[in-house]
């Protein structure tokens, strides 16, 4: 399945190409952000809080990953942004966006900061913590909601002007990227928690009627 098209600005009354029936009906003056998680790890599959850890992708992370080649390689990116943990850029690398941008890293990409609740599962802190969800209750020594958000900001900061130039590819991790998609909706970033994301599985935000939308949602990578 390639990409939704339109992200080349043009207008419905261009003379290029006709437009597919699902782009008459969504026009987009400009580009798309594209959200892709990171492909599987040991810790993802295990369920465990995986934020500074740098710990590589699987086989199934790395199949996951060049499996999304044929749905990314028709876009034309103007800005590729990628995480500084290799679980991330190995993502960005096999999927093949090194081929059709330069990878810039952006250290605001990082996943959450776990604090003492790293490489823990949520069952485990719950029997300490009763309830406890990372939307719900901020992690000993490490970041808030808010501090994420912050981060989230700053990245869509530098994404809305490159996006009048074409579509954005951002590539980062799970709770991360929900807040991003949260602070895009201008939700507060605990509104992540209603935007499950799964490894590999691209995401499509977008804007309709001059109001910021999700496009598409966990795009199923061929791989899996």
């Amino acid at each position: 399945m390639g990409p939704p098209t339109g992200s080349s600005g043009l207008g419905p009354e261009s003379p290029a190409a006709a437009p597919s029936a699902a782009a008459t009906q969504h026009q987009r003056a400009a580009g798309q952000l594209w959200l892709i998680r990171h492909g599987e790890t040991e810790w993802s599959k295990a369920r465990l809080h995986t934020g500074r850890t740098d710990v590589p992708l699987t086989e199934v992370g790395e199949a996951q990953a060049r499996g999304l080649r044929p749905m990314l390689r028709g876009l034309r990116p103007a800005l590729v942004l990628v995480s500084p943990r290799q679980r991330a850029r190995r993502t960005a690398e096999l999927a093949g966006l090194a081929e059709l941008a330069p990878l810039e890293t952006c250290a605001d990409l990082a996943e959450w900061e776990y604090g003492e609740y790293e490489g823990r599962t949520t069952p485990q802190i719950r029997a300490e913590r009763p309830g406890w969800t990372i939307w719900s209750g901020d992690p000993p020594g490490g970041e808030t909601a808010a501090q994420v958000g912050a981060r989230a900001d700053a990245v869509l900061a530098r994404v809305r002007p490159a996006l009048a130039s074409g579509d954005v590819v951002v590539v980062a991790h799970g709770h991360f990227g929900r807040v991003l998609a949260a602070r895009w909706l201008g939700l507060e970033p605990t509104g992540g928690r209603l935007f499950a994301l799964e490894p590999a599985a691209p995401c499509v935000l977008d804007v309709e009627h001059d109001l910021p939308v999700v496009f598409r949602w966990n795009l199923p990578s061929p791989a899996g």
